[in-house]
Protein backbone atom coordinates (compact mmCIF):
# COMPACT_ATOMS: atom_id res chain seq x y z
CA UNK A 1 0.00 0.00 0.00
CA UNK A 2 1.55 3.41 -1.05
CA UNK A 3 2.06 5.75 1.82
CA UNK A 4 -0.64 8.84 1.54
CA UNK A 5 -0.16 11.62 0.65
CA UNK A 6 -1.82 15.09 0.10
CA UNK A 7 -4.65 14.49 -2.02
CA UNK A 8 -5.26 10.62 -1.67
CA UNK A 9 -8.22 10.41 -0.01
CA UNK A 10 -11.25 13.12 2.39
CA UNK A 11 -13.64 12.35 4.42
CA UNK A 12 -16.89 11.97 4.19
CA UNK A 13 -19.82 13.77 5.70
CA UNK A 14 -20.07 10.92 8.02
CA UNK A 15 -16.51 10.46 8.54
CA UNK A 16 -15.24 7.90 6.56
CA UNK A 17 -12.18 7.96 4.26
CA UNK A 18 -12.59 7.92 0.84
CA UNK A 19 -9.94 7.36 -1.67
CA UNK A 20 -9.36 9.82 -4.95
CA UNK A 21 -8.61 8.74 -8.20
CA UNK A 22 -5.00 9.91 -7.51
CA UNK A 23 -4.80 7.55 -4.67
CA UNK A 24 -6.32 4.40 -6.64
CA UNK A 25 -3.97 5.41 -9.45
CA UNK A 26 -0.74 5.28 -7.32
CA UNK A 27 -1.79 2.06 -6.04
CA UNK A 28 -1.88 0.54 -9.83
CA UNK A 29 -4.53 -1.56 -9.55
CA UNK A 30 -8.28 -2.30 -9.25
CA UNK A 31 -9.59 -4.50 -6.25
CA UNK A 32 -12.94 -4.44 -7.01
CA UNK A 33 -15.02 -3.52 -3.93
CA UNK A 34 -16.82 -0.66 -6.24
CA UNK A 35 -14.75 2.12 -4.89
CA UNK A 36 -16.44 5.58 -5.43
CA UNK A 37 -13.67 6.89 -7.85
CA UNK A 38 -12.32 4.20 -9.48
CA UNK A 39 -10.39 5.33 -12.65
CA UNK A 40 -10.19 1.19 -13.79
CA UNK A 41 -13.77 1.40 -14.28
CA UNK A 42 -14.91 -1.65 -12.47
CA UNK A 43 -18.86 -1.47 -12.01
CA UNK A 44 -19.67 -3.43 -8.65
CA UNK A 45 -23.26 -4.45 -9.79
CA UNK A 46 -22.57 -6.28 -12.91
CA UNK A 47 -18.80 -7.31 -11.46
CA UNK A 48 -17.28 -6.35 -15.31
CA UNK A 49 -15.28 -3.18 -16.20
CA UNK A 50 -16.73 -0.39 -18.32
CA UNK A 51 -14.08 0.54 -20.13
Amino acid sequence: MPQLEEGDYYKSPEGYIVFTKQYHLKRGYCCQNGCKHCPYGFDKKSGRFKK
